[in-house]
C-alpha cells in the first residue's frame, strides 16, 4: 500500500479523442486506441447525439428507404431541399410538390453527382466510376417536373423563304442569303440550326419566312432567324454551309407555335455569330462528377470504352461549357484532356481562380487564359495524391471551397490543400484505422466541413461515421478523432440548415 500512496496521479486536462496509430503503448495518455459514440467539451467527453427520422413532404410518416446518395438542393426560397437516390435507381426532391414522386429514374445509376446553376440542378448518373454508357446529363428546373435531358436537338426542316414588299430602303442588301432557324428552350439553351435555304434578296425587299418549324419538345419556348451577311452572286461557292450565320436583330418568335415571321436587316446589324451552335452537344454525356468554373459548368470522367482507341480517352477528358451558357459544350472546342494513366478523372473543384482536376491518385491545375478550354495551359500539382469523388468537403454552402484550404479524401489520408497538399495529413492520429479501410469502397465515402462548428463527417462503408473536431485548431496533432456507430447502414450524409447533419441509410444492416 506504501507504493499506492506515494504513487503520483497523472492529471490529464483535456481528453483528445482516438489514436490509432502504431501498437497501443504508443498511444498517449490523453487519447484512446478504442472510443466509440462520444463527443469532446472543455475539459472532458460525453456521448454523441442521438438520432431521428427527418420528414419528407408534409406527411411526418413519410420516408424514402434504402437511400445511396443524399444532396443538399436550395430551390428559390423553398428552404434547404435534398436531392435522395434510392437503390433502385430513383432521383427524389423532398421539397418538390410531390416529394414521394421521382423526378428522374435511371434502373442503371447506382449513384450521382449534381451541381446548382441558375436555381437549377444539374443530374449526371454514374456508377461511382465514370460516368453511366449510353447515358447523358440531365437538367431538373426544382419545380416538381421531371427532369429532362440537358441541351436539346435543333429543327430538323428548313423554313421557306422569299422576298416579301419593298421596304424603300436598303435594308436586307442585294445578294444571296443563308437562312435557318434553331430553337432556344426554358432553360435558355440555343440548339443547332435548322437545314440552311438560299434567298436571293435584290436589295431593300423585306423577308417573308414562313413554315418556320415548330418543335414537339414542350421545353422549347422561343424560336430564333439566322441569317448569313449578303454575298455576292458572283462569289457565291455553291456551299449552302460554308458560310457564317448570324442572330437576326428582332428575328426571335416568342414562342413555339406561330410559323411566319417577316423581317429585314442591314448587315451591319448583324453582329452576334451563330456558328459557334453547330458543335454542340444535342445531347450532353453523363460524367462522374460535376463543378462550375468562371460561371461554366464543367463536368469530368465520362464513360471510356478501354478497348477502344477512339473512346478510351474520354474517362481523363473534362467537358466545360460556354460561360453563363451551362448546355452550351463544344464537342470540339469545350474541353481539357489530362495525360491519361489509365485512371478515369474522379472530382473537379475550383479554388483561389484555379481549376483542379484529379484523379484518385492525381491532382492536375488549369488556368483560364480568355481563350477555348482547349487552349488553357496545366500542370501536374501532384502525382501521388488526388481525391475519390466525393472525397472534397462540402462547406455549408460554399461548396468545397473554405477561405483558405480544401479538404480532401486521398488514399493516404484527410488531407489539407491550399495549392499544395500540406504535410502530415490531417488524419495522422488515426493513420493504421485509415489505412484499414477498403479503398474499393472510397468512391462512397462522402465529406463533410461544419465550419460554424468546426466538426468534419465522413461517412465510411460500414455503418460508420468518422467525426473530426478541430475547434481547438485544424492541425494534424490538435484535432480530435471520434468514431459514431448507428445500428442503421450508413450511406450518405449532407447538411442543411447551416450545420444540421442528415444521415441516408439502407432500411435493412447489409453483412
Amino acid at each position: 500500500m506504501k507504493d499506492l500512496r506515494d504513487h503520483q496521479p497523472v492529471r490529464i486536462e483535456e481528453f483528445n479523442g482516438l489514436w490509432a496509430r502504431g501498437d497501443k503503448e504508443s498511444c498517449p495518455l490523453d487519447h484512446e486506441t478504442d472510443c466509440n459514440n462520444v463527443i469532446s467539451f472543455e475539459g472532458g467527453f460525453r456521448t454523441r447525439p442521438g438520432i431521428t427520422l427527418h420528414q419528407i413532404g408534409d406527411d411526418p410518416n413519410s420516408t424514402i428507404p434504402n437511400l445511396i446518395r443524399v444532396y443538399k438542393y436550395v430551390y428559390r426560397n423553398t428552404g434547404d431541399g435534398l436531392l435522395l437516390l434510392d437503390a433502385l435507381g430513383n432521383i427524389y426532391h423532398s421539397k418538390s410538390p410531390t416529394p414521394l414522386t421521382p423526378i428522374l429514374t435511371i434502373a442503371t445509376m447506382t449513384d450521382f453527382s449534381y451541381v446548382s446553376m441558375g436555381g437549377r440542378a444539374y443530374i449526371t448518373p454514374h456508377d461511382g466510376s465514370t460516368g453511366l454508357e449510353n447515358e447523358f446529363l440531365y437538367v431538373y428546373l426544382g419545380d416538381g417536373t421531371p427532369a429532362r435531358k440537358a441541351a436539346g436537338a435543333g429543327p430538323t426542316t428548313a423554313p421557306t423563304v422569299a422576298n416579301g414588299a419593298s421596304t424603300g430602303t436598303q435594308a436586307t442588301e442585294a445578294g444571296i442569303h443563308i437562312i435557318a432557324v434553331a430553337y432556344e428552350t426554358n432553360t435558355g439553351f440555343i440548339t443547332k440550326s435548322s437545314p440552311k435555304v438560299e434567298l436571293s434578296a435584290p436589295g431593300g425587299d423585306e423577308v417573308d419566312i414562313t413554315n418556320i418549324p415548330v418543335s414537339p419538345d414542350s421545353f422549347v419556348v422561343k424560336r430564333h432567324i439566322l441569317s448569313s451577311k449578303a454575298i455576292d452572286p458572283v462569289d457565291y461557292t455553291q456551299n449552302i454551309d460554308g458560310y457564317e450565320l448570324f442572330f437576326v436583330p428582332n428575328g426571335t418568335i416568342e414562342n413555339n407555335t406561330a410559323t411566319a415571321l417577316t423581317l429585314n436587316w442591314f448587315d451591319a446589324e448583324l453582329l452576334e455569330s451563330a456558328d459557334y451552335l453547330n458543335d454542340l452537344f444535342e445531347e450532353i454525356p453523363a460524367f462522374v462528377n460535376l463543378t462550375t468554373y468562371h460561371n461554366r459548368l464543367v463536368g469530368v470522367g465520362e464513360f471510356g470504352d478501354p478497348s477502344s482507341e477512339e473512346t478510351y480517352g474520354l474517362i481523363s477528358t473534362a467537358r466545360l461549357s460556354a460561360p453563363g451558357q451551362p448546355e452550351a459544350i463544344d464537342q470540339i472546342s469545350g474541353l481539357i484532356v489530362v495525360p491519361l494513366n489509365g485512371e478515369a478523372l474522379s472530382n473537379c473543384q475550383e479554388y483561389r481562380d484555379v481549376l483542379y482536376l484529379f484523379k484518385v491518385t492525381q491532382t492536375h491545375a488549369y488556368n483560364d487564359n480568355g481563350d477555348d478550354p482547349s487552349s488553357w495551359p496545366g500542370v501536374v500539382i501532384d502525382q501521388g495524391v488526388g481525391a475519390s469523388i466525393h472525397g472534397i468537403a462540402y462547406v455549408l454552402d460554399s461548396g468545397g471551397v473554405n477561405i483558405e484550404y480544401l479538404l480532401v479524401i486521398d488514399y493516404s489520408g484527410v488531407m489539407m490543400f491550399d495549392g499544395a497538399y500540406r504535410r502530415p495529413e490531417l488524419s495522422w492520429k488515426i493513420k493504421d484505422f485509415w489505412f484499414e479501410l477498403d479503398r474499393d469502397d472510397f468512391k462512397n465515402m462522402q465529406f463533410m466541413n461544419d465550419s460554424l462548428t468546426q466538426w468534419i463527417y465522413i461517412n465510411l462503408p460500414n455503418r460508420t461515421l468518422l467525426v473530426g473536431d478541430y475547434t481547438t485548431h485544424l492541425d494534424p496533432e490538435k484535432i480530435k478523432w471520434w468514431k459514431w456507430t448507428f445500428d442503421i447502414q450508413v450511406t450518405t450524409i449532407a447538411l442543411i440548415e447551416k450545420n444540421k447533419l442528415i444521415i441516408g441509410s439502407r432500411a435493412e444492416l447489409e453483412p
